[in-house]
């Protein structure tokens, strides 16, 4: 990224995720205008989301403001005309940021000085910053031998899960954990324009063992004593960790019969039980319901993972495992504190985009992803409640008003767009 100087010059200003491939495509075309970029991950400074969305009436990450003028996300960003780029990358270049720039995370100057890295704005606290506080203060790090070389500083998954279950009492922090170094490894690994992952260049490096040794402890989590929104952010975040973490073991699923494979194959043992992704997802978090192809509920009456289950279906919970839409919600890991708001904000999102829900009023047609298909049941089950679910969920926008406007006026088509596979493969 280019270097920002407080030299009366403007800057461009980008709201992103880590590990969302949009956002890296937008930051890799915006590096080639030589103008100064400020990246400001919203994963990270959750207290900027809503005046990011007031800012623009959008949900998703990226936004991108060339100073003070919006121009949209990673898909606007390449749709824009050569000339229209022209006098934007212009602007940057020779006007000055205005005094009511949008906003920076507190503590973040809007200078970088010497020593910082690359020009870019680093933002002052990561989310785990507090867990890593307390761990040092535990008396969990100290030496460690492995094979015939002494760690310093260190300390084994084992002794990590037992401080966290006895002093913290965090199933879902260690499920934070998880899904934070595995996402970070996914973001080293991504390419600039964010359209491949290098899953070979992933598994050999050294922070992948880490993660497969903190993985490994998965196995000793108590979960019978998690809350309901204690057990949707654990479960979410191993959910989407493991996906990464099958996706460098197998490939990623290209089709559905490699995706009812894949979801049905790859698993982690979890406090004693194997859970796959399907037991996850439809065990777990839609309260025990048969999944797309399955002819019987994932736990029987007898089987202990059943204490797991929800009592009912989450229907929230397909935005935050399914990122397959063209935008990405601005949530990196979710918390058991804000597990609801997080969940609403992923919804809205995914709704906001295109290839999530299409009003055609001309027609009177509602064009829907094939996951409100696959899952009609959550969400009530009938077209009529469906769309008025889809409706509830919406953020105030043009597409809300033109939603409400088709309702009213009676007899909507309901269809279902082609799910585009390729795009969920990265995720």
């Amino acid at each position: 990224m280019g270097e920002y100087e407080s030299d009366g010059r403007g800057r461009v200003t980008v709201y992103s995720i880590q590990g969302c491939p949009h956002c890296m495509q937008a930051k890799a075309t915006l590096g080639r205008f030589g103008v100064p970029v400020c990246d400001v991950d919203i994963g990270v400074h959750p207290e900027l989301r809503g005046r990011v969305k007031e800012l623009t009436g959008r949900s998703t990450v990226p936004q991108i403001f060339f100073n003070n003028v919006h121009i949209g996300g990673n898909d606007d960003l390449q749709k824009l005309a050569p000339e229209e780029l022209q006098r934007l990358v212009s602007l940057v270049k020779e006007e000055p940021l205005p005094a009511d720039a949008h906003p920076l995370p507190e503590g973040i100057s809007q200078r970088n000085t010497a020593g910082e890295t690359d020009g870019e704005f680093m933002c002052e606290k990561d989310e785990l910053a507090d867990l890593v506080e307390d761990l040092k203060h535990g008396s969990v790090i100290g030496c460690h031998r492995k094979g015939l070389t002494l760690h310093k500083k260190s300390f084994t998954g084992n002794e990590l899960v037992d401080w966290l279950q006895k002093d913290k009492g965090m199933a879902a922090e260690l499920s934070l954990l998880l899904r934070d170094m595995i996402l970070k490894l996914f973001s080293e690994h991504l390419s600039a324009d964010g359209k491949s992952v290098d899953y070979k260049g992933m598994s050999m490096n050294p922070a992948f063992e880490r993660y497969c040794e903190l993985a490994i402890q998965l196995q000793r989590v108590e979960l019978l004593s998690l809350s309901r929104e204690e057990k949707l952010a654990f479960f979410i975040n191993i959910y989407n960790a493991l996906v990464i973490h099958g996706n460098l073991r197998l490939g990623a699923p290209t089709n559905m019969w490699q995706r009812y494979r894949f979801f049905n194959y790859v698993s982690y043992l979890i406090g004693g039980e194997v859970f796959t992704l399907q037991d996850i997802e439809n065990g777990v978090l839609r309260g025990n319901r048969k999944g797309i192809a399955q002819l019987r509920r994932p736990f029987s009456k007898t089987d202990p993972r059943l204490q797991m289950a929800l009592p009912d279906a989450e229907p929230l919970i397909h935005f935050a495992l399914n990122c397959g839409a063209k935008g990405c919600p601005p949530i990196k890991t979710y918390t058991p504190q804000d597990i609801d708001s997080q969940l609403r904000t992923a919804a809205e999102a995914f709704l906001e985009n295109d290839d999530g829900c299409v009003v055609d009023s001309g027609k009177k047609e509602v064009r829907l992803s094939q996951i409100f298909k696959w899952y009609k049941a959550d969400f009530g089950g009938t077209d009529e409640k469906l769309l008025n679910w889809v409706l509830e969920h919406m953020s105030e926008s043009p597409k809300k008003t033109s939603l409400q406007g088709v309702l009213s006026a009676g007899k909507t088509k309901v269809s279902f767009l082609p799910y585009d596979w390729s795009v969920n493969s990265s995720h």
